[in-house]
Order: structure tokens, then sequence, then C-alpha cells
């Protein structure tokens, strides 16, 4: 067996514990849970033959994740076309959280891919704007010029703007 074939201690668990986690960041980023599968095995099989070499492996794989998303990971491939609506709805009994998840997963995906990645870093994982910057390799000021126009962009969202409306 060659060097490179050989499991990295920890791997296996390491994935089993975080994988959740990092399939939701990159679903954030993608908007579709099988784009974000497939984002995160790409960044595992990035982080693999550093493994040994990384002690913040959490870290190091989510720099990844964003790196692949923002340098517009498999951009030619767009998968699946989404329908307008979908056929049923996972919570018949009226409440108003998955139909407010949607809202903003739309409203999310209208952005520019760095203002994404730095709200879903920013907002979703509790990233400071220094960790943010070193994540994705930008400035602090970057990071702040690219949250203000995302939380601008978001605030006159029509999906985020027309359930407001509705609740009011």
């Amino acid at each position: 067996m060659t060097r490179g074939t050989r499991e990295p201690p920890g791997f296996s668990d390491f994935v089993a514990a975080r994988g959740p986690s990092l399939v939701r960041t990159a679903t954030l980023l993608t908007h579709d849970h099988a784009a974000a599968e497939d984002l995160v095995q790409t960044a595992l099989a990035k982080a693999w033959p550093k493994w040994e070499r990384t002690e913040q492996h959490e870290a190091y794989v989510r720099k990844i994740i964003v790196h692949e998303f923002a340098r517009g990971w498999r951009r030619k491939w767009r998968g699946e076309i989404a329908t307008e609506t979908l056929p049923e709805r996972p919570h018949p009994d009226g409440t108003d959280t998955v139909a407010a998840r949607e809202d903003l997963m739309r409203a999310l995906a209208g952005l520019p891919r760095k203002q994404r990645a730095v709200i879903v870093l920013r907002y979703f994982h509790d990233y400071s704007e220094a960790d943010i910057a070193a994540a994705l390799g930008i400035s602090t000021g970057t990071v702040k010029s690219h949250a203000s126009r995302g939380l601008a962009a978001l605030r006159v969202s029509s999906d985020i703007a027309d359930r407001a409306e509705r609740q009011s």
C-alpha cells in the first residue's frame, strides 16, 4: 500500500463527527444539498494528503470548502433544474419555519459568491472578520464591504420582503 492510499489517523472519526456540520455549511453556500455533499467530498479529498500535517482539521476543511465554492467550483455543471414549486410541503400543519428557511436560502442564493461566503461564515458560523479574511484570502476591509453589501441585498430581497409583508 502506498503512502497516499492509507487513511490518515482520525480522518474517519472527523468525517463522522463533523461531516453533517460541513454539509450544512456547504448547503448554505450552494443552495443544493446534493451539490453540497459533492463540495464537502471534494474538500475532504483535497484535505486527505495534508491531514497529518494539519492541526486545525475543521478550520482547514471549511477553508477548502469556501475556497472551492468562491472560485466557482463546478461552475459549468448546473445539475437538476429547480421547479417553480415543490410538490409537497414538509410541514402541512401550517408551520412557517420551513417556508422562512426556503425564503432565506433563495435570498442567499441571489448574492454573489464572495458575499454569500462572508455572510455564511459570519452569521451562520460566527467567524470573526479576521477569520473570514484568512479563510477567503482577502483583507478585513473587503470582508466588511462584502458583509455590508450582502446584508443590504438581503434586506431588499424580494424573497424576504414578501415574507415581511405577509407577516405584518
